[in-house]
């Protein structure tokens, strides 16, 4: 597996990604999304309902980028395949729920399950283009 580079780990406590998926129309969706990485993997908490989750079901290639805010002329991009899992018992998203100090149980109606997505990189790109 493809590992972060030290010089862009810290962007990996970055507030949110931007998570691109294919639509079923081969165009890419984007959304802004809360994350926590795991090692070298990125995990973040979808609702099955939502149309990102139905695009990483269908089609496992996406992509995640991370800027930094301080300096916008940095970021990581995490190119890879996701890895969708059950989270039925809210387990992972009351993980995420801490980093976010949120309940994710909110943002979803009733009858609506979460899954983990866990991205595997694929490609990496640290990019840092100041000056």
């Amino acid at each position: 597996m493809v590992s972060i580079p030290e010089s862009h780990r810290d962007l990996l406590d970055a507030p949110f990604a931007t998570l691109a998926t294919i639509g079923p129309d081969g165009r890419p969706q984007l959304s802004e999304v809360w994350f926590l990485s795991e090692g070298d993997t990125v995990a973040i908490s979808l609702n099955t309902s939502r149309q990102k989750t139905k695009n990483l079901e269908r089609q496992r290639q996406c992509s995640l980028l991370i800027v930094d805010l301080a300096e916008p002329y940095r970021y990581l991009e995490i190119r890879g395949d996701a890895e969708l899992a059950p989270d039925d018992d809210y387990a992972f998203a009351d993980r995420v729920g801490a980093k976010y100090q949120s309940d994710l149980r909110q943002h979803d109606g009733p009858g609506e399950r979460r899954v983990v997505v866990r991205i595997r990189p694929h490609r990496v790109h640290a990019v840092d283009m100041r000056g």
